[in-house]
């Protein structure tokens, strides 16, 4: 009857530290039933530093955070519960024990020696029972519980040695346990390793003598069986969420430590921190000593950890007096506007300036045309006719209309349609130029004949038709209004681009084009030529391409860079979208082949007329022959196919070199004019090459290739 109350007052005991084994993580998170396993372990934790906010964490070894402080407080009050349930649950066995061997009339000691055979060897959770073999528990034996300390482990993985005592006969023998394992974690916290606890195992001694080859046995058996048990509650730790972590765990840390230490070392550089920089510059040269050629934590010396504090102090107060990134962004972001403000005032001022230049006369086109003025002047009357004067109504023959002020460029324009005309005789030029130059243009082609060639030079002040009073654009130019628009720069809006400023919109030359039919009224086609234009092919077979009914053959220029109807004319107007699609393919003048008769079929110049006096305010276009040619040639203009004309050598610095040789007409649109110093370089030999410097007025006036 007492062995049966003896054990059920040990099952009784055995029941109330499994209940207060399970309750005790409930009573340290407040009723919430949180495991170890839900607590951040070292594998979990080390990927905080993959993060991008890395240079911000905090080193495991700097400050300890409140979750490991609770997680190791956890650790440690379940160990102490799971020694007293180890230890009832040895009591308990080793009462069955004897219970067993006064039943069975065997001695202790062959109870526990037959009984690892008896338990399942992988059984992890079985209890270590250590007994004297001769004495029996029942008989005044007492049993003494001896819990071995755990392997104590420092802040940074090196532990410390645990020891067991053992108590036999009144001796205690002292049992070394195996080492806790210190994890290392990289969360931001200042952790301690995580200490896989070591077990606290019960072993008992029985009050008889032994002899002792039994008690070495004894001694074996114990010391197998704290190891298996060892190694079972590593396995259960890991089971239950605690990972060690990778061995080479702190050379990482070191590495980002001096990843992060350069990228701040360049910035206190710039910023004159040099104290600072000092600092940190040894911080490295420290932790490099010690991190050497290591690829793994057991490669590094003892004192790596505090390099690391140090360094990572050091990193601590660099971050305080570096501006945080938001700060930096928002300074680039102020740079950045600045920079751009700063950029579209240097764009507009340069655009002024380009558009300045490009109005300009150089000295040298300014003395060409006094010397040659004077010249006309000064020569024998009959000197002044021009040869020919027969073929200039000859509608058979291949006639050129060409509207210029500008004398060089017109020779340019002539002379290279020459050179690659097949049939020179067989081509007219009708030249059209104002007052003040028209006697410099003259006495350029009598002092430069073209050969079998004929050629006319007209004054605009002799065309008495063209007046006010017939053309609305002849009026608005002569309105106080457009002058004062044109020459009164203080009226201009600082939003409006200063090419539409450009007084030469004021000269009737440029419009013109518009009155084809009526200067020359006995000829069916006419090629018109802008005097930017250089000719690098025979243009006969232009003459015969069949404009199928259309008035105007011209290149589009909607492909590439140029642009439709929607960037030239006023679409927000309801006049110009109603009548007109936005996404109309643009064409280029400049090389325009102009089929008279139909123009003056369908009544051209008035469909022109009309457009101009609508847009008398100009709320449908900016002032230009350009837009206005698109309107009035609105579905009357034939594509030619684009080899014929190539646009953009006076502002496209790109223009492809293989286009500019296989266009029969290079066009030099645009301010950067080959004759101007502002012209671009790669592209003025095609221009000069029909140039002839050695030509007296070229000479006295000092224009030079």
């Amino acid at each position: 009857m007492a062995v049966l109350r003896g054990r059920r007052r040990c099952r009784a005991a055995v029941l109330l530290l499994l209940l207060a084994s399970v309750l005790a993580p409930l009573v340290l998170y407040g009723g919430s039933p949180v495991s170890v396993a839900h607590l951040p372990d070292s594998t979990a934790a080390s990927g905080a530093f993959d993060r991008e906010d890395a240079p911000n964490l905090v080193w495991p070894q700097i400050a300890a955070s409140g979750v490991s402080l609770a997680k190791d407080l956890t650790i440690e009050r379940l160990g102490e519960h799971k020694n007293r349930v180890l230890s009832a649950t040895d009591h308990w066995q080793a009462v069955e024990a004897a219970s067993r061997s006064r039943a069975s009339g065997k001695p202790d000691a062959s109870v526990l020696r037959e009984e690892p055979e008896s338990r399942n060897a992988d059984d992890e959770d079985a209890p270590v029972v250590e007994g004297n073999g001769n004495a029996g528990l029942g008989q005044g034996g007492v049993i003494r519980e001896v819990v071995g300390s755990e392997g104590s482990a420092d802040r940074y993985g090196e532990p410390g040695d645990g020891k067991d005592a053992v108590v036999r006969n009144g001796k205690e023998v002292g049992i070394k346990l195996p080492h806790s394992i210190d994890a290392e974690h990289k969360d931001g916290s200042d952790e301690a390793g995580e200490n896989i606890i070591s077990g606290m195992h019960a072993t008992g001694s029985l009050n008889s003598s032994s002899s002792q080859t039994r008690d070495a046995t004894t001694s074996r058996d114990h010391q197998t069986r704290l190891s298996n048990s060892s190694s079972a509650r590593r396995r259960t730790n890991r089971s239950t969420g605690q990972s060690t972590t990778s061995p080479d765990a702190t050379v990482h840390i070191i590495k980002d430590q001096l990843a992060i230490a350069k990228t701040y070392l360049g910035f206190l550089a710039s910023r004159g921190n040099h104290g600072f920089a000092r600092e940190l510059r040894a911080r490295m040269r420290d932790i490099q000593r010690a991190l050497g050629d290591a690829t793994s934590d057991r490669q590094l010396p003892r004192n790596v950890h505090s390099k690391i504090r140090a360094m990572e102090q050091t990193l601590v107060k660099v971050r305080k007096i570096h501006d945080s990134c938001s700060g930096a962004v928002n300074r680039l972001r102020t740079v950045l506007h600045s920079t751009e403000q700063q950029l579209d005032s240097n764009k507009r001022q340069a655009n002024y300036l380009a558009q300045v230049a490009a109005k300009s006369l150089p000295k040298g086109l300014h003395c060409l045309t006094l010397r040659l003025t004077n010249e006309y002047y000064f020569a024998n009357s009959k000197n002044t006719h021009f040869p020919y004067m027969e073929k200039l109504e000859d509608p058979k023959l291949y006639h050129y209309a060409l509207f210029s002020d500008n004398v060089l460029a017109a020779a340019v324009v002539v002379n290279s349609t020459l050179f690659h005309a097949k049939k020179p005789e067989d081509h007219v030029f009708h030249i059209v130029t104002d007052k003040l130059n028209y006697a410099a243009m003259k006495m350029w082609f009598l002092a430069n004949p073209l050969g079998k060639a004929a050629i006319q030079v007209q004054n605009i002040e002799e065309f008495t038709w063209l007046n006010s009073s017939y053309s609305p654009v002849l009026k608005q130019l002569e309105s106080r209004f457009m002058i004062d628009y044109y020459f009164r720069s203080g009226h201009a809006r600082p939003d409006e681009n200063p090419k539409f400023r450009n007084p030469k919109y004021l000269s009737i030359l440029n419009h013109l084009r518009f009155y084809l039919p009526e200067i020359f009224p006995k000829l069916n086609k006419v090629l018109f030529l802008d005097d930017d234009t250089v000719v690098q092919r025979d243009l006969t077979a232009l003459w015969l391409v069949d404009l199928k009914g259309k008035v105007n053959g011209a290149v589009e220029t909607c492909r590439e860079t140029f642009h439709r109807f929607d960037k030239y004319l006023n679409f927000s107007n309801p006049l110009i979208a109603k009548n007109f699609d936005p996404h109309a393919c643009g064409w280029a003048y400049g090389m325009n082949m102009f089929d008279l008769s139909e123009w003056r079929k369908q009544n051209i110049t008035e469909v022109y007329h009309t457009w101009q006096k609508l847009n008398e305010n100009r709320l449908l276009w900016k002032l230009g022959t350009l837009p206005a040619g698109l309107v009035t040639f609105w579905n009357r203009t034939f594509p030619l196919d684009r080899f014929w004309h190539q646009l953009g050598l006076g502002y496209n610095p790109n223009v492809n070199e293989r286009d500019i040789r296989r266009a029969a007409v290079i066009h030099y649109n645009g301010n950067l004019k080959p004759w101007l110093e502002i012209g671009l370089p790669k592209y003025r030999k095609y221009w000069s090459t029909h140039v002839n410097f050695n030509q007296v007025f070229l000479r006295e006036c000092n224009i030079n290739p």
